[in-house]
Order: C-alpha cells, then sequence, then structure tokens
C-alpha cells in the first residue's frame, strides 16, 4: 500500500486508498475467474467435444461431396452420351446393373455421414 504514498513520508489519502482497493478487487476477481474456469472440467470436455463434433461433420460432408463427385465420374463412364452410345445393344443388362451398382454406393454414403452426424449429436 506504501507504494503510491507520498515522497514526504505521509499516508495516502482515503481516495488514493479506495482506488487502490478497487484495482485489486478487480485483479482478484480475474484471478478467480481463471481459476474457476481451469477447474471446470465439465466445461472444458463440453468444448473439446463440441470442437471434435465439428471436425467430424466437415469430415463427413466433404467424404460425402468426394463420394458424389466419384459417382458422377462413374456414372458418365457408365452412360457415355455421345454418337456410340446407342450403338451397345447387347449390353443393356451390364448397364442396369452397373448403374444398380452405383446407386447402392451413393446410398451407402448417404447413410454413413447420416449415421455420422446423428451419432456426434449424442456425445
Amino acid at each position: 500500500m506504501t507504494d503510491k504514498a507520498k515522497g514526504d513520508g505521509s499516508s495516502p489519502d482515503p481516495d488514493e486508498l479506495r482506488a487502490q482497493v478497487e484495482r485489486t478487487r478487480a485483479e482478484l476477481g480475474r484471478t478467480v475467474e481463471a481459476l474457476a474456469a481451469k477447474a471446470d472440467v465439465k466445461a472444458q470436455a463440453q468444448q473439446k467435444a463440441a470442437k471434435v463434433k465439428g471436425m467430424v461433420h466437415d469430415k463427413a460432408a466433404s467424404a460425402n461431396e468426394q463420394l458424389s463427385g466419384t459417382a458422377h465420374v462413374l456414372g458418365r463412364k457408365m452412360h457415355p452420351r455421345g454418337p456410340e452410345a446407342g450403338a451397345t445393344h447387347g449390353a443393356g443388362t451390364h448397364t442396369h446393373r452397373n448403374v444398380l451398382v452405383l446407386a447402392g454406393l451413393v446410398a451407402a454414403a448417404i447413410a454413413v455421414a447420416v449415421v455420422v452426424t446423428r451419432r456426434d449429436g449424442k456425445c
């Protein structure tokens, strides 16, 4: 308390003391809040879970987009749209089977994305 004392050896006036007490109280309040935040394990776990949930959601969306793009490319390869597209008369059942396989892959990708997203909601 003597850090604000006057150079002539007298003690600080009451207003200076009140200001110093207010500064000390504010600093103590910040310190207590910081210690409480460090001790709040539940809040820390919830923050970590929210962060991980966001990361998983982003990865699932990215995987879904990538799989959709791959499915689109495969679909174009199976169904060419050129002058020779109508020339394959005997491959009708083979092409139909490929479309079903492709549809199954897309459905599986969507199912995985839904399961991952819902599982994250329960964490």
